[in-house]
């Protein structure tokens, strides 16, 4: 048996993951692998396979476990690819790298969070500059590639802010917690809601940091990207002065949308630098905003399933076509993977997109795309007749499935557009039930496509159409078509036989000469 290396036997964490595969007694396991991890992924492989034989019983010493390796992943590589995992029958998937911890839908996962380096003394001063100059309280907030050094970062934190600052009344520095590492959505199937379990695995800890300074046993709940943590009843999240371990990725710009009204700092542990101005917050604020305004005057929606393993996202896509359909647009599901734009190009009929996928890939840059790319919350925003935007934002599709449409009374009268700068109709909304009953839709489709071709006779503007069909019948190319001065079934006729070296009609041509 070859010696493992011990850096990649800690990094890829193979005694924890060898005895959650053999306590569960799995035979059939995937392996996901990020891009950027996939070269370690035939290493891993050999050393994860012989810790399987270590670490079985008398029993299952004999037990054969098949290890399939996956990447390329259908959707974003932060969730669990269960699709992928369908493919090989596996019984349950071994998640590696970066992850956003969504639930999953029906495999148990067990997740490898990976051990970013990181100075655990200049994060410390950093952490100690901030309780020294601000008179908020603090809490720490990190990726999950450095849970593994928080342990040692607040105790040195502890003596650190100590020596610098001294006794200060009222001090609080809060530490999140991890969720888990083991995902199991069959441990709590009464209510519907997918139980995250912590594990006795050997070597894992009960994988949280929950001893805190002051720590606080009643209160808020609040999670994201995987991490959680308790406020006391009179506090808020506006109290508190967030400080990010971590690099300027998703998981971060999740926290910069739904926590906005807070102070946020981040330590860059590449850098070994603290980074204070965080002002593309506001313009990533603004950026959606104007999407919004934009998306209420579509008039053809687009969902785009961004996921097929995160529970809820069937009922939430009935939410966007309930909430779409109610508002009186067209609504059109589409599933075609990772979205780019090209494959969107493919679809012009669509005046915005609904991306319904995990908090950490649901923000798309617009900007690349032909038309906007708005997450579910938004979309409840644009069309609820009626609604505000407070500056909340939601990135977790989940927590808005069940949330109640309210249909203003006055859906019949035009509303003001603010990039249009006067007062628009919602044409759908006004055609009365007797109208759709008696008037031939494809007539009517026709002579308002016509409409448009005399408006516009040489742009490539689509003009003002309400519907995919419409739409279609309006381009000036639709694919084949069969003549319709004679319908009927051409005469069967024999092509040319023989070798492409010489077939028959020529080497009867060469005898004729």
């Amino acid at each position: 048996m070859q010696r493992v290396p011990m850096e990649l036997a800690s990094n890829y964490e193979i005694v924890q993951t060898a005895h959650f595969i053999n306590s569960r007694k799995f035979t059939r396991v995937a392996l996901q692998f990020p891009d950027e991890l996939l070269k370690d992924s035939t290493r891993v492989v050999s050393v994860l396979r012989d810790e399987l034989i270590k670490d079985s019983d008398g029993e299952d010493a004999g037990r054969d476990v098949g290890l399939f390796v996956m990447a390329d992943t259908t959707y974003g590589s932060c969730c669990v690819d269960e699709v992928g995992a369908s493919h090989v029958n596996a019984d349950c998937v071994i998640h590696y790298g970066h992850t956003c911890l969504s639930p999953t839908s029906t495999l148990p996962a067990f997740f490898v969070f990976g051990k970013a380096a990181i100075n655990v003394s200049d994060c410390t001063k950093s952490i100690s500059e901030c309780l020294s100059t601000s008179h908020k309280l603090v809490l720490i907030l990190y990726g999950l590639e450095y849970a593994h050094v928080i342990d040692n970062i607040k105790e040195s934190t502890m003596l650190e802010s100590s020596a610098i600052c001294g006794p200060k009344p009222g001090l609080a520095l809060h530490y999140a917690d991890v969720m888990c590492s083991i995902m199991d959505p069959s441990k709590d199937c009464s209510t519907g809601h997918e139980k995250l379990e912590v594990s006795d695995i050997p070597g894992n800890g009960d994988c949280s940091h929950s001893e805190q300074v002051g720590s606080i046993t009643t209160g808020t709940n609040y999670n994201i990207g995987g991490l959680r943590w308790n406020l006391p009843e009179d506090h808020k999240m506006e109290d508190y002065l967030l400080f990010w371990i971590g690099s300027d990725n998703p998981a971060f710009a999740n926290v910069l949308l739904t926590f906005n009204k807070s102070e946020i700092v981040r330590y860059d542990p590449i850098g070994n630098g603290l980074v204070k101005d965080v002002a593309h917050q506001g313009k990533i604020l603004m950026r959606r905003y104007y999407l919004v305004e934009k998306a209420k005057d579509a008039n053809i929606i687009g969902i785009l399933v961004g996921t097929l393993a995160v529970a809820g996202y069937l009922r939430m896509i009935h939410q966007m076509k309930e909430l779409i359909t109610r508002a009186g647009k067209k609504a059109y599901t589409l599933v075609m993977g990772r979205p780019n734009p090209a494959k969107l190009a493919n679809f012009p009929e669509c005046d915005v997109f609904v991306y319904v996928s995990c908090a950490q890939t649901a923000l798309l840059d617009s900007k690349e795309f032909f038309v906007p790319v708005i997450t579910p919350f938004e979309a409840m925003l644009a069309f609820t007749r009626g609604s505000q935007w407070t500056g909340e934002y939601v990135m977790e599709f989940r927590e808005l499935i069940g949330s109640s449409v309210e249909v203003d009374s006055n859906l019949e009268e035009p509303r003001f557009s603010f990039l249009k700068g006067g007062y628009v109709e919602d044409t759908d909304l006004q055609e009365s039930v007797e109208e759709k009953e008696t008037i031939n839709s494809l007539a009517e489709a026709t002579q308002k496509a016509l409409q448009l071709r005399d408006k516009y006779p040489n742009s490539l503007v689509k003009g003002n159409a309400k519907s995919g069909a419409e739409f279609f019948s309006s381009r000036s190319y639709q694919g084949l078509e069969m003549p319709s001065e004679d319908s009927s079934p051409r005469s069967f006729v024999t092509g040319r036989t023989g070798k492409a070296a010489g077939y028959k009609d020529e080497n009867n041509k060469q005898e004729d000469l």
